[in-house]
């Protein structure tokens, strides 16, 4: 049974610093993509940022923000979202995301359809 099982998340100030993680079980974790997507209010899901299996590609949306960064500890079966400097349009729900495509034509890894199984989702709300 895969599971993603996902933490961090909750109330920062703009400006401030947030590190999500998800915690894997169930697959063979190096041997996938792991993608983080956010949904805000009233909006489609977009995709974040997503990291290869050996950690040694990052995958960027079409405008990269530079403030958020992935990371992955493959002996831990993790992956992370660090995001900084946060901005109130940061605010939305978080998932993780495991994908078993290894090679992605067109930016297949933006889409939510490239990816197999899911995080539950952890609320970021960016607020003073």
């Amino acid at each position: 049974q895969v599971q993603l099982v996902q933490s961090g998340g909750g109330l920062e100030q703009p400006g401030g610093s947030l590190r999500l993680s998800c915690v894997t079980s169930g697959i063979t974790f190096n041997a996938y993509t792991m993608g983080w997507f956010r949904q805000a209010p009233g909006k489609d899901r977009e995709f974040v940022l997503a990291i290869s299996g050996t950690g040694r590609y990052t995958y960027y949306p079409k405008t990269v923000n530079g403030r958020f960064t992935i990371f992955r500890d493959n002996v831990k079966d993790t992956v992370y979202l660090q995001m900084n400097n946060l901005e109130p349009d940061d605010t939305a729900v978080y998932y993780c995301a495991a994908s078993h495509i290894t090679a992605f034509t067109n930016d297949y890894y933006r889409y939510a359809q490239a990816y197999d199984d899911w995080g539950q989702g952890t609320q970021v709300t960016v607020s003073s």
